[in-house]
Parts: structure tokens; sequence; C-alpha cells
């Protein structure tokens, strides 16, 4: 009994603190993506990211991130913009980055989460992540029932698409348990076929080290030759495997005023982004993901996808 109601509780809060889907996983061993997770790291599609290789069996065993851990909670978090300011012929930002840091407005829903879930349930034992620890997130959506994992390696859900975060709650409590879904792509090879680095070389597996996100925000060295004309004016992310994702028809704009863009950043052209100051960057980006790639990275990834010919 106290089981579903506990369950009816979450999944209402849930909902009341915005999220736009909330499902829970039984907390087990991920046996199925050991190998998959150990051939990815060997052929070293992770590019210069190491601390993919480090805490192989946490990302694989969330009692290992919550000792006793009984259910993993999955939430998605809506940022697909009102506007599109890759349609404008400038360089790009990825639309997660238009507004505030994700991290830190998803941290604090979470926390009001837990918070919550004490006052109402008692003592409970978790923790909360988003994007922050190593969680097999997409793995654990999928799992719950929030969508199922796309060739593009995204979760993607049948009715909103994939524009928005994953978040997680790792408690030592049962709850009801939902089910996966099955995989609509069918098909569908439209991230493969329009990736203009080809980083996705065979369906449901991307060579992270060819991905535009990574180039530009990971790879704090030189970006390879190999790569240059194909940036599509991408300076910070890359939307392009999720624009063209037919799923995507379903998106609808967030309705998180933290995420809408500073508004200088809504009239920037070529121009303007070319000759960016440090003062300016700190001024749009002051709370923002972009602040990443850090000013330089920025101006190193302007320059590169502006100088498409050697």
């Amino acid at each position: 009994m106290n089981r579903s109601k506990h369950t009816a509780f979450i999944k209402n809060k849930a909902q009341e603190l915005g999220f736009m889907y909330c499902g829970i996983a039984r907390a087990e061993f991920l046996a199925d993506e050991a190998p998959r997770l150990e051939k990815w790291l060997n052929q070293g599609m992770h590019g210069k990211m190491g601390y993919m290789e480090n805490h192989f069996e946490k990302r694989l065993d969330p009692t290992k991130l919550v000792p006793g851990a009984k259910s993993v909670i999955t939430l998605l978090y809506n940022y697909y913009p009102q506007h599109d300011l890759a349609q404008n012929d400038t360089y790009k930002i990825a639309k997660y980055a238009y507004g505030k840091d994700y991290h830190f407005i998803i941290k604090d829903k979470l926390k009001a989460f837990m918070t919550d879930i004490h006052e109402e349930i008692g003592e409970v034992d978790g923790r909360v992540f988003v994007d922050s620890a190593p969680v097999m997130e997409r793995t654990w959506a999928q799992r719950a029932g929030a969508g199922w994992i796309g060739k593009n390696s995204l979760l993607l859900n049948k009715q909103s698409g994939s524009f928005f975060f994953l978040a997680e709650l790792i408690l030592d409590l049962e709850l009801d348990y939902d089910g996966p879904v099955k995989d609509y792509c069918g098909t569908c090879t439209a991230c493969m076929d329009n990736c203009p680095t080809d980083a996705i070389p065979e369906p449901y597996v991307v060579d992270g080290s060819r991905c535009i996100s990574y180039l530009t925000i990971e790879l704090k060295e030189s970006i390879p030759d190999e790569f240059r004309g194909k940036f599509k004016n991408w300076a910070f992310g890359c939307d392009i495997c999720q624009d063209v994702c037919p799923w995507n028809r379903f998106s609808k704009p967030h309705q998180e005023p933290a995420f809408e863009p500073h508004e200088q950043l809504k009239s920037m052209n070529k121009a303007d982004w070319e000759e960016l100051t440090h003062e300016v960057f700190n001024e749009i980006f002051r709370k923002s993901a972009v602040k990443r790639t850090k000013f330089e990275g920025l101006k190193r990834n302007i320059s590169f996808a502006k100088n498409t010919h050697l």
C-alpha cells in the first residue's frame, strides 16, 4: 500500500516541480551495458574524455553510488526554445545553452524534491544527479519508460522528441516500477545521414571523438584539420542530429524563464561573434553552460568554423 502511495506522491511532486516526465526503474546492476561500454571505450570513441574511463563499476551499479539503492527515478526537463536562434545566418550554439546553466536550475529543483520526500515519507537515503556523476542516465531513462535510445544515442520520447535534460534521484526506497517502451526509430537514418563529421558510424553508436559537441566543448587542444569546413557555423555544441529527427516535430517550447536567452544573444550576427570581447562574453554567458569552453575556446571554435578552407 505504502509503495503505491509513495510512488503517486513522487510522480505528482515531479509534475509540480515542472518536470515533463517522471519514471521509475528498479536499481540493479546494468549487466547488458557492461560489454557495450567496454567496447566503446576500447575503440577510443570517448576521445580525450578520460573521465569516461573512470568509475566503471559505479556507472553500472547504482548501489555503489547509494548503498542499498532500490529505485532510480528519471526526470525529464524541457529546454526547447520559443525561437531557434540557429535559424539566423550566424554562428550557432546548442539550444540547451541559450539561458542559465541547467545544472544549477535543475539541481535546485532536485534538492527541493528530496526535502519534500523526507517531509512526506520520512528517512530516505538518496542522492540527486544531473549530468554530474557516473550515472548511465539514458539507460535508466529507457528502463523507466521515459523513451528509447535513438540511433543518435540520445533519449527520444514519442510525445516530445529529445530537447530535454535528464536528471535522476537514486533512493533506498521501494517503489512501483515502470517498464521500457519500444524503439520507434524504425528504418529512419536522418541523424546518421545529416551528421557533417560522420560521428554516427553505425546505428546507436556515436563516435564521441568526431562529434561537433565534443570538438567545440570537451576538446581542449587544437581541432583536427580533417573537420575544417564541416562545422556548419556551430561554435558551441551542435543540434544537427536532433534538428533532423522526425520526433522533434513534437517538441513544445519550455516554460522556464531561466532558459530564456540573453537579449544580446538573440540578435548577434557573424561580425558580433567574430569581434566578441572578453567583457561581452562575460556579460552574455555569465551564468551559461557556454562558460565551459571559456572565452579562448569559443574564439577558437568561431575561428575554426569561419576558416572553412585550408
